[in-house]
């Protein structure tokens, strides 16, 4: 049994090795803060750490990216660790919108869809201008938020009275379409701009309003980006590199079972690791991992109130996914495909079972990572992914039982459904797009709810945490701080939204929040450079901060292994 040789204290101990908490354990190691990150899984990444296939790679949560641009917040933050950091391209094809009665490409020039939209509905012309008009006024409000990334905890009164007055100009374009949400609302909403029914439907999944304007407005913005050459998960490789590299300690394998309180304040964790129990000392705790499990779990009953985990226990959750992942015997261009995510829909089901988990109704997110990235497959093979909305309850949790632990138990009657939803699934989208697609899959690998749950601990296997909205907003449900004196939440659960910007923003703050009372020259170092009052060669300059020698190579995917194999055979 391999074992684990923790130091006796660090300064930060960080719960969960996804996006968040590598990000944190990396920006500490830089102030000089000791840290070690405990991980339940034996790779890292969470939500964004993939897997492997014969020969394939998959992504197994993102689709898209954002902020990831050159100027964007996760590029900022992570050039805070290094300028070795993975670097993400600009999408051009961005989504596809299906159905029997159209098919549209939105792309990094949204006037391109306004203008096709203009000529097919001309008696629509005045509100298709303002609509698009309005998802530019959004865009250009994003382009100003650049440098309001931090929490209020980490601000002084004056800092906060400024950062308040700018989030109110960010938010004005924001306010007249926020009250527009659920069927009718969106429906209200959009035929403030359009009546005709065709258009309308193209939008006929959307949650609420925003969610019809905002994605035009990132394209406005070129801030779609695809993921790193490799995957995502090439973050979170990085992320481990330049922690370990800078001397933080990941200990895999190892399950935190309580948090350490003295006097009501974190002290520690114990954690079990293969059936070793140790306790590691520290003065801060970082949660980067799922909020109910922390507190339900992890804590005694008397140090959350009830209140608290009843709001948590209530708020709304983003879905999690079914997911079919499939490696194919050509590449996926030949099929039809090409970057954009599409989405395959029938606008005549409606808003509520197109997200609701039915595998012959919901609508079908499609996407061809190969395409965009050709070291995620052999040149004369591809990858594929479907998925649609899913939600842990549903079909009788998936057809699975629980042990006396809770955990669930997939037996023979949770693989025949998983396999039954994929066929389904499968044959929608060779019948509506790619009418030979089963005749080329040479591997199929099928996620649930409960898949998602098992490598992410995430509550209800959810993709993102809590959804923004008001009722979550109302409830308080997302905050850094916790009733436990320096024992902090970071992650999805820390702030409300979802994707890799809001992860990486929460591991800033959490840094910050403790940098502030720890090392003040390098919190203000930091917080100025994130406010745009300090440029990033000052930091890379700085004797403040540990140096990092831009070391990280990527290794290869299985592909390029497999061509490395191959070229190495034909040689000899």
């Amino acid at each position: 049994m391999k074992k684990i040789n923790p130091k006796e204290h660090y300064d930060v101990v960080i719960i969960g090795a996804g996006i968040s908490g590598l990000t944190s354990s990396a920006l500490f190691r830089r102030a000089g803060l000791s840290c070690c990150i405990i991980e339940m899984n034996n790779t890292p990444g969470g939500s964004i750490q993939g897997f492997n296939r014969l020969s394939y790679r998959f992504d197994s949560a993102i689709h898209w990216i954002n902020n990831c641009g050159p100027t964007g917040l996760v590029t900022r933050i992570f050039k805070l660790i290094g300028s070795d950091y993975p670097k993400s391209k600009e999408q051009k094809r961005i989504r596809r919108f299906i159905s029997d009665d159209f098919d549209y490409l939105i792309t990094n020039n949204p006037d391109e869809i306004k203008e096709q939209w203009v000529k097919e509905f001309p008696h629509e012309k005045n509100g298709i201008i303002r609509f698009f008009r309005d998802a530019k006024r959004i865009a250009k409000s994003f382009d100003k938020h650049t440098y309001l990334s931090r929490t209020m905890d980490t601000m002084n009164w004056f800092e906060s009275a400024i950062y308040g007055i700018k989030m109110l100009k960010f938010a004005l374009p924001f306010i007249p379409h926020i009250r527009f949400s659920g069927d009718e609302g969106v429906k209200k909403g959009l035929k403030r701009y359009f009546k005709d029914e065709k258009l309308l439907s193209v939008f006929c999944s959307e949650p609420d309003l925003l969610s019809c304007l905002i994605p035009i407005s990132w394209a406005y913005s070129n801030d779609f980006q695809t993921p790193p050459q490799g995957g995502s998960q090439r973050f979170a490789e990085w992320l481990t590199y330049a922690t370990q590299h800078l001397g933080g300690d990941i200990f895999f394998k190892s399950k935190v079972s309580k948090i350490l309180i003295e006097n009501n304040t974190a002290v520690g964790v114990k954690i079990d690791h293969r059936g070793s129990i140790h306790e590691i000392r520290s003065k801060y705790v970082v949660a980067a991992c799922d909020v109910e499990t922390l507190f339900e779990k992890m804590l005694p009953d008397s140090a959350i109130p009830n209140k608290t985990k009843e709001n948590l226990k209530s708020a709304d959750l983003y879905a999690s996914a079914f997911t079919v992942a499939l490696g194919l015997d050509c590449p996926a261009e030949e099929l039809g495909f090409d970057e954009e995510i599409i989405y395959l829909a029938d606008p005549k089901v409606g808003r509520e079972e197109l997200g609701g988990g039915d595998p012959y109704k919901s609508g079908i997110h499609i996407l061809a990572s190969s395409v965009r990235d050709k070291t995620l497959a052999l040149p004369e093979h591809g990858t594929l992914t479907l998925f649609i909305p899913a939600w842990m309850s549903s079909n009788n949790y998936w057809q699975c039982e629980k042990d006396e632990s809770g955990n669930y138990i997939r037996g023979e009657k949770y693989k025949t459904l998983k396999q039954k939803f994929a066929d389904i699934i499968i044959d929608r989208v060779q019948e509506k797009i790619a009418p030979n697609l089963k005749d080329h899959i040479l591997h199929c690998d099928v996620a649930t709810p409960v898949t998602h749950y098992r490598y992410t601990g995430n509550k209800d296997g959810s993709m993102m945490g809590q959804r923004p909205g008001k009722e979550n907003m109302k409830a308080k449900v997302a905050t850094y701080k916790t009733p436990v004196k320096n024992l902090l939440r970071s992650g999805h659960w820390a702030d409300l939204g979802g994707g890799v910007p809001i992860a990486i923003k929460s591991a800033l703050n959490t840094t910050l929040m403790i940098l502030k009372k720890e090392n003040k020259p390098v919190f203000r170092l930091l917080a100025n450079y994130m406010d745009g009052n300090t440029q990033i060669d000052k930091i890379d300059t700085s004797s403040l901060l540990n140096y990092y020698d831009n070391s990280w190579k990527q290794s290869a995917t299985p592909a390029e292994k497999a061509i490395s194999k191959r070229a190495m055979s034909e040689i000899k």
